[in-house]
């Protein structure tokens, strides 16, 4: 499902609404170029909730 077809279903009452923010603030995307970007997102997002603790 898309974001969009989400709040279409919400408008049109199929779907309950989020009770919370879709989106983190400051959220961007990031392309993976090479091996060593992939390794290191991949133990950011290993690493990272261990942070939250």
């Amino acid at each position: 499902m898309t974001t969009n077809e989400y709040i279409r279903g919400v408008k049109e009452g199929n779907w309950p609404s989020f009770p919370g923010k879709l989106w983190q603030r400051n959220y961007y995307e990031h392309i993976i170029r090479n091996a060593r970007s992939h390794q290191q997102i991949a133990e950011y997002i290993t690493t990272n909730p261990l942070q939250w603790e």
